[in-house]
């Protein structure tokens, strides 16, 4: 998941040797952070949080297959 969610955002941003994806693992579910320069943090949550809520629907359907779920975070400073 970690992989997909960085070419995502990889291919969202303009710099892209900023971006910086964890991903913390627990038991039955999984937290993915994702960092980006401060001037691309805008593209990542799109408009009205738009583009981060597809992102976020394409980890339940992807957690949904796998039995777990997952959660995105976007931190906004780098």
């Amino acid at each position: 998941m970690k992989e997909l969610v960085e070419l995502i955002v990889k291919s969202l941003v303009d710099n892209t040797e900023n971006v910086r994806v964890t991903q913390l693992e627990g038991e039955q579910s999984s937290i993915i952070e994702v960092k980006v320069s401060q001037e691309d943090i805008g593209k990542i949550i799109g408009k009205r949080g738009r583009t981060a809520q597809a992102i976020r629907v394409i980890l339940g359907a992807a957690g949904m297959k796998l039995k777990k779920r997952f959660n995105l975070e976007i931190i906004d400073k780098m």
